[in-house]
């Protein structure tokens, strides 16, 4: 049993890892990360596809009786479908909303059946969701914390240039075009991480029959956040936002980051 939870908890990293790898190549059209997404997401279909076929061939039970078994078939065939769509169709926006969406039921369907048949190990497995919600929404808020010291420097060496001033400086703080493009970058992999943390905690709170509330602060402040930084991304890719503009929209967002962190989780029913 405790090798069927580290079995389930390995395929949940390969399967995050596969959707940050898609979100990347979706937002900077990166063929290399694409592949690795790619291939990552193999794995991932490979091991559901030996789960599908013990339980058909060994247990002779195909899996769409129970709510829960059909929920694992669901995701097989939206991976499966997401595969096929990734090879034979240049269209990034639905490959990775698939994933997205097939990442949200295999992650319900691990964790009813670890739930209801795992017993102890179980029980452990759903709270170890809970530690992975947590860590990877710290880990994003890191992401982005360092997009804004990026952003910061970006406005500081722009009014040194401006006023001609502080010249000794400027190459620490290094060209505007490059603070620019990593504060971008640091965004780009913020914003996936921040949406499986998501995903991994209202998944939780429901399972483990915690008390949870759509309406509680620090969960709408959560929304709103990634709501914000995928507004950043969409201002810099369809709209060609750049420099001081970005910065300071990126500086902004922190700002509202760490309102949503500090203040709202004191105010928050449901997280402590």
């Amino acid at each position: 049993m405790i090798e069927l939870k580290w079995l389930y908890e390995f395929i949940l990293i390969i399967y995050g890892l596969s959707l940050i790898g898609y979100f990347i190549d979706f937002i900077q059209d990166n063929r290399k990360v694409n592949r690795a997404a790619f291939w990552l997401l193999s794995v991932v279909w490979v091991i559901q596809t030996v789960f599908l076929l013990y339980e058909v061939l060994i247990e002779h039970n195909f899996p769409i009786i129970t709510l829960n078994d059909s929920l694992f078939f669901y995701a097989w065939v939206l991976v499966t479908i997401s595969l096929i769509a990734n090879k034979l169709f240049p269209i990034h926006f639905i490959v990775f909303f698939t994933n997205v969406f097939s990442f949200f039921i295999l992650l319900l369907y691990l964790l009813l059946d670890a739930q209801a048949n795992l017993e102890t190990h179980g029980i452990q497995l759903v709270h170890e969701i809970l530690v992975a919600h947590i860590t990877v929404a710290i880990i994003s808020y890191g992401f982005f914390t360092f997009s804004f010291l990026l952003s910061l420097m970006y406005i500081i060496q722009y009014q040194l240039l401006k006023r001609k001033k502080g010249f000794k400086w400027m190459w620490r703080f290094g060209d505007l075009n490059r603070l620019d493009d990593y504060s971008f970058k640091a965004v780009t992999i913020g914003v996936p991480l921040l949406l499986i943390a998501i995903i991994l905690g209202v998944v939780w709170a429901y399972v483990s029959n915690a008390e949870f509330y759509w309406f509680d602060l620090k969960t709408i402040g959560s929304f709103f956040v990634l709501a914000i930084y995928i507004i950043y991304l969409i201002l810099r890719l369809l709209k060609g936002y750049k420099g001081k503009v970005t910065a300071m929209y990126n500086t902004a967002a922190f700002l509202i980051l760490l309102i949503n962190f500090f203040l709202f989780s004191t105010l928050s029913n449901f997280h402590f």
